[in-house]
């Protein structure tokens, strides 16, 4: 059977796999932790839960998280599958999201990923609170009303850069090249080089084709690590040597 990508998660995280894979993209919960589980497929899961369930708890959690890392997120497959959420709230949250983090370009398209008119957080009082404490800055003029003493923020609830770059491998490799499904698929290879190229683009949601390059290097890297470097001159001398056997 032929490759057939797709971009979404086959199934939402939830209830303890979505804990314990908190836990592994760095958000300080007491859970065991899920190794180097997908960041998107995280990130848009807990964003559901806090939305969609009511749990501000998580949902101060995650801003705190995108507050540091949204450098690290593959903002192209976010804002794929945040613009196919069913979910006005959802798409509401990360349109609002990316409107602070306007300074990163990569989230202009998230931006537009809801157009309604502007969404309370809370079921009730949200203009009673927004008079009395103000609106979150982080959301001010955003499409979801969030009033400032809602969604608490400390950045000890989360790991560092530093501290998830030695955590979770994907985070390391993108970090190193960049958040993509390039740096994904190196990650994936990382921890099992004997995948084939297919199944690392099932795991990463990227093309088969960029799986089979990242493959294919992967290999060339692999061959170059375990052979003996050429002596400096050596390939030249060969071609002279070759030029002098085929004159006249």
């Amino acid at each position: 059977m032929g490759f057939r990508r797709a971009t979404g998660p086959a199934r939402a995280l939830a209830g303890d796999e979505l804990t314990s894979a908190m836990v592994g993209v760095g958000i300080g919960l007491a859970a065991s932790a899920t190794r180097n589980p997908n960041i998107e497929d995280v990130v848009l899961a807990t964003s559901v839960e806090g939305l969609e369930h009511d749990d501000l708890r998580v949902l101060a959690l995650l801003v705190t998280w995108l507050g540091v890392h949204c450098a690290g997120l593959n903002a192209d497959r976010l804002t794929s599958i945040v613009r196919g959420h069913a979910s006005a709230r959802v798409r509401a949250f990360w349109s609002a999201i990316a409107q602070w983090r306007a300074k990163d370009r990569r989230f202009a398209r998230m931006a537009k990923s809801y157009a309604g008119r502007p969404i309370d957080l809370l079921a009730t009082g949200t203009d009673f609170q927004i008079k009395r404490h103000g609106e979150d800055p982080r959301f001010s003029g955003a499409p979801l009303r969030v009033p400032a003493n809602v969604l608490r923020d400390r950045k000890g609830d989360v790991l560092s850069r530093a501290e998830l770059a030695r955590w979770h491998r994907a985070y390391r490799m993108r970090v190193m090249l960049g958040p993509s499904y390039r740096a994904d698929m190196w990650a994936e290879l990382e921890g099992d080089p004997s995948l084939a190229p297919a199944e690392i683009a099932r795991r990463t949601y990227g093309s088969f084709a960029t799986a089979w390059q990242v493959k294919r290097d992967w290999r060339t890297l692999e061959g170059a690590g375990g052979r003996k470097a050429p002596r400096p001159g050596a390939a030249s001398s060969k071609v002279v040597a070759s030029n002098r056997t085929t004159r006249g």
